[in-house]
């Protein structure tokens, strides 16, 4: 948890010198309270998120990545959780054709059971695909 705190307050100083702020407790102290409706943060608190102690709620999060122009989640989370989580959505949708789509609509539409049952065959014809796959590519 003390990393994901330092990585948030590196990605706060960034952000704020991408906006043109100086990455100063006083600076975000001043802008952050004049945004934020809640009570205010105090000089200590702002130092705090800029030095990785402590992380801020969401409700201040969001009025962070507003005022900074970024993603909330890029704010909170870094770059590459956001790259990951789009590299597999492009993985399902170049993957997948037509029929396959078909195939998973029809499988959601399947009571439970049902969809556990063909899960389970799913599973195991894989696991015997797999099974039965060279390990080595050059000894073929």
């Amino acid at each position: 948890m003390d990393n994901a705190k330092k990585l948030f307050a590196e990605r706060l100083r960034d952000a704020m010198v991408a906006a043109g702020y100086e990455a100063k407790p006083a600076v975000l102290e001043r802008e952050f309270n004049t945004r934020y409706w809640g009570k205010p943060m105090t000089l200590h608190g702002v130092r705090r998120w800029l030095r990785g102690e402590t992380l801020p709620t969401h409700e201040k999060l969001l009025v962070l990545a507003e005022w900074l122009a970024i993603a909330p989640q890029q704010l909170n989370y870094g770059e590459e959780i956001q790259r990951k989580v789009e590299s597999r959505r492009a993985r399902w949708d170049s993957g997948i054709g037509y029929q396959d789509r078909d195939i998973f609509e029809a499988f959601l539409k399947l009571p439970v059971p049902q969809r556990k049952l063909i899960r389970e065959i799913i599973l195991t014809f894989a696991k015997v695909h797999s099974a039965t796959e060279p390990q080595n590519p050059s000894a073929i």
